[in-house]
């Protein structure tokens, strides 16, 4: 009998038979670890399915749920569909292909993870965090290695990271002293989903294994020659923890591509388009046009340069991307209707022999 509350069912989905229905607990290349709460299974994705996925986007991901036709007795499963996602972590996948990548789905928050003792960019964060409103999940900033820092520096970089965070609530923790620990678990109530995501070395794993209170990922330390970090994690998996919250854990990121994040901007970025709003003129390119609110916001101190400066390049970044990807979505269209066309051909081909 499954159990599907243990690994997050809320009931959401009523219209399938929730007995063949499990989650994806860990992707690795073909291969999928699913549990129905109550049992565990290897899981591959069947013929039919395969034929029907068009693109990435398609394909399950930690934390997805799908119906699947269990093999008893054997302890495997046939993924046969992929339920409706109510929140997805999209990022351009790495290399030069254009192409979406799905880092975790159907996760109630977002653990934004950096490292108070190195490497701290707000700037990163602003990145993080438009690509977390955009998922449609809830960000939460968590700053690690609390015990290497003094209480200033701590408030210091808290205070970097609220102007770039406004209203996200920032918690620093620290794993060897649990300091911050009860107020992050806060966050992470039974039932609920929580991803982490982060640079390498920021101290991903490490949390993992407090949460859980043993040590299930392999940690590495950041690198003091060049405050780089190294990758422990190779492939994304979702724990449950003891209190019956889940938490999936992720290979750190060295760079996080934006895929999409136009219709979060007002969001992530609520101080700057207050200002723009303010503007004399609403076409104000905030260069040298009279009675500019940003420009004055510039001038006082009121908004940074380093702010202001990182939210014009996410807006050529963001609309950069969109050309490329409706690129690509002109040229797949036109291969497929080449296909069909060649089929088409070849059909009107076989019918005139008969």
């Amino acid at each position: 009998m499954a159990n599907l509350e243990k690994v997050g069912w809320n009931h959401s989905i009523q219209a399938v038979e929730e007995e063949n229905i499990v989650r994806i607990m860990t992707v690795q290349k073909n291969s999928y670890h699913v549990s129905d709460g109550e049992h565990d299974y290897i899981a591959h994705l069947s013929g039919k399915f395969l034929n029907q996925v068009m693109n990435a986007l398609e394909l399950p991901a930690v934390g997805d749920w799908v119906l699947v036709q269990k093999l008893e007795g054997e302890q495997k499963a046939v993924i046969q569909e992929l339920l409706p996602r109510k929140s997805q972590f999209i990022r351009q996948a790495a290399g030069t292909k254009v192409e979406a990548q799905i880092v975790a789905a159907n996760m109630d928050t977002v653990f934004i993870v950096n490292s108070l003792n190195h490497d701290m960019n707000v700037r990163r964060i602003e990145r993080y965090l438009l690509s977390a409103y955009e998922s449609g999940a809830t960000p939460i900033i968590v700053l690690t290695k609390k015990d290497e820092c003094s209480a200033d520096e701590v408030e210091a970089i808290v205070a970097q990271a609220e102007e770039a965070a406004i209203g996200v609530p920032i918690v620093p923790i620290s794993n060897v002293t649990r300091d911050g620990i009860d107020e992050l678990l806060e966050y992470l109530p039974a039932g609920q989903t929580a991803v982490l995501l982060g640079s390498s070395g920021v101290g991903k794993s490490t949390l993992v294994n407090t949460l859980l209170d043993e040590a299930v990922q392999e940690t590495n330390d950041i690198r003091e020659a060049d405050s780089k970090g190294r990758h422990t994690t190779t492939h994304r998996e979702m724990f449950i923890l003891s209190n019956g919250a889940l938490l999936i854990d992720t290979p750190g990121m060295r760079e996080l591509q934006l895929w999409e994040g136009e219709s979060s901007m007002d969001t992530a970025f609520r101080d700057v388009e207050a200002l723009e709003a303010e503007c004399k003129f609403n076409d104000c390119q905030h260069d040298t046009e009279p009675g500019c609110r940003v420009q004055k916001a510039l001038e006082s101190g009121e908004l940074s340069e380093e702010r202001f400066q990182s939210y014009l390049k996410l807006q050529r970044e963001l609309a950069f991307e969109r050309r490329k990807q409706d690129q690509r979505a002109y040229l797949e269209e036109k291969n497929r209707w080449k296909k069909l066309k060649k089929q088409h051909h070849a059909d009107y081909k076989f019918r005139k022999k008969k």
